[in-house]
């Protein structure tokens, strides 16, 4: 069976977003056309070659508009397609998630972290 013919339609959104940076991308891009300098700045830890690719696979996706200003300097920003925003929506429930369990998610990772120091050490 093909991946994206299973009865959950997880499979779909993950190939759309599947990665560690595209959803923190789409993130801060919801409101409102985002120059490249500010989404890396915003996103923190992704390399400049990474956050070009994610953002090229958005773009392929129909998920973001890459708008070139043709300026020099370079002037580029990145907005949400309408599928994109329809997107952003379905993430903002896994995003509020996140936000009420971070110190649970946080003291879990902690503790893991110490139990795997103890057996090495």
């Amino acid at each position: 069976m093909d991946r994206t013919e299973t009865p959950c339609g997880l499979d779909v959104a993950l190939l759309v977003i599947g990665g560690k940076w595209k959803p923190l991308i789409l993130f801060h891009v919801q409101d409102g056309p985002t120059r490249f300098s500010e989404i890396r700045r915003r996103v923190g830890g992704v390399s400049e070659k990474v956050l070009i690719q994610q953002l090229r696979d958005l773009v392929e996706m129909n998920v973001l508009l890459r708008r070139d200003h043709h300026r020099v300097p370079p002037v580029v920003d990145y907005a949400l397609t309408p599928f994109g925003e329809t997107l952003v929506t379905a993430l903002a429930p896994l995003c509020e998630w996140g936000t009420v369990n971070r110190e649970r998610v946080s003291a879990m990772r902690e503790s893991t972290a110490m139990e795997r120091n103890a057996l090495v050490g």
